[in-house]
């Protein structure tokens, strides 16, 4: 078994108070997206960034949410506490899911990922989606439940038991899952 941490869309704009699409309380998670994004780290496990980078003009979201994390946009770009370091990998996406019309998927394989293990926001947006979209290429799923964080929060617990039950996700909290790695 292998894993793999996938970052979702720890962007300015949505985790800077100052955003487009700021998500309430979504810099109470940075702390411990950062913990384990060390462990993963330290045990030679990959970590992979899936980021909005919309297309301005072009994007059929940014008519549903308007313009947000635009390609080349401070917006866009991942909050300073969490910046990709070498090694990183970093998957850029103009959908909800980060295996949307991407290569995350041929990245997964060619690391030999089985696992995924989703921190980011929105739980019940791209999160959902990436999710939903791991399961039905056959990884096991993975949801921290105090490394992501819904819209609004108080539906947090419904979206987690959601994909607990729809796609067997497993819900760990961070000290949970960091005794596993």
């Amino acid at each position: 078994m292998k894993r793999a941490l996938i970052i979702v869309d720890m962007l300015n704009d949505f985790v800077n108070p100052s955003g487009k699409l700021y998500v309430p309380g979504s810099e109470k998670i940075i702390g411990n997206i950062k913990r384990i994004k060390e462990a993963f780290k330290k045990s030679g496990l990959p970590v992979i960034y899936t980021n909005d980078a919309h297309l301005k003009g072009v994007d059929k979201e940014l008519g549903l949410w308007g313009e947000h994390a635009v390609a080349g946009t401070w917006g866009a770009e991942v909050v300073d506490e969490l910046k990709p370091e070498e090694g990183d990998f970093v998957v850029r996406k103009r959908r909800y899911s980060g295996f949307f019309s991407t290569d995350l998927d041929l990245l997964l394989r060619e690391l030999g990922v089985d696992e995924v293990v989703l921190v980011g926001v929105a739980t019940n947006v791209c999160v959902l989606h990436t999710a939903a979209d791991a399961f039905f290429r056959g990884y096991r799923v993975t949801v921290v439940s105090d490394g992501t964080m819904s819209v609004p929060a108080e539906e947090q617990g419904r979206w987690l038991q959601y994909m607990k039950l729809a796609y067997g996700a497993k819900i760990a909290s961070t000290e949970e899952l960091l005794k596993t790695l």
